[in-house]
């Protein structure tokens, strides 16, 4: 087997792997979502919240994000080194900046006294926090893989021959993009 062969090989391997986290991440997603539905017919359902404006401006930041990093797949892939690392590091801070907006908006919520829990809590903003939390939490992955990707790109182990890490990383953050405007128009249309 000649290292060409072994290269594309384990490339297949890894994204075989990724595929299937990604499958388990929709299923459990899915499962939250389909809970939420069901308890919409408790007679303590809040149908008259907004959901917080930061939000809107996370949604946006982490569409930017996957055009940030899609622009760095192909400035790697035409071996523009130069471009890929401000690429990088422009999807590192919008995806911080993403989080950062997300905490802005449990503030939001705060400020309109909706609480997941206590005396004055609701099941409905209890399921939003678990909805943004459990993806922020798969989203810190995503910031964690981003941090090793700049590393190795520094330490140039990327090239137009050899970009899987770089690939491997888009692949799960455009999937982090989709499921969080999954999620946003989710929560924002039902009510």
């Amino acid at each position: 087997m000649t290292v060409q062969e072994e290269q594309a090989r384990s490339a297949r391997s890894y994204k075989l792997l990724l595929i299937f986290g990604m499958i388990s991440i929709v299923m459990l997603f899915a499962g939250l979502t389909s809970a939420m539905v069901v308890s919409k017919s408790r007679p303590d359902w809040l149908t008259d919240y907004q959901i917080p404006q930061a939000f809107t401006i996370s949604t946006v930041l982490i569409l930017l994000c996957s055009v940030t990093f899609h622009m760095a797949q192909r400035a790697i892939k035409q071996d523009q080194r130069s471009k890929t690392s401000l690429f990088l590091g422009l999807t590192l801070v919008l995806g911080l900046g993403f989080v950062y907006y997300q905490f802005k908006g449990f503030e939001e919520l705060f400020a309109h006294r909706l609480f997941p829990t206590g005396k004055s809590g609701s099941v409905t903003i209890a399921f939003l926090y678990i909805l943004v939390y459990v993806h922020l939490a798969h989203l810190l992955g995503g910031i964690i893989s981003l941090l090793l990707i700049i590393y190795n790109h520094f330490k140039q182990k990327y090239s137009a021959a050899q970009y899987l890490g770089i690939e491997l990383g888009a692949i799960y953050w455009h999937f982090l993009d989709a499921l969080w405007l999954y999620l946003f128009l989710f929560l924002y249309f039902f009510k």
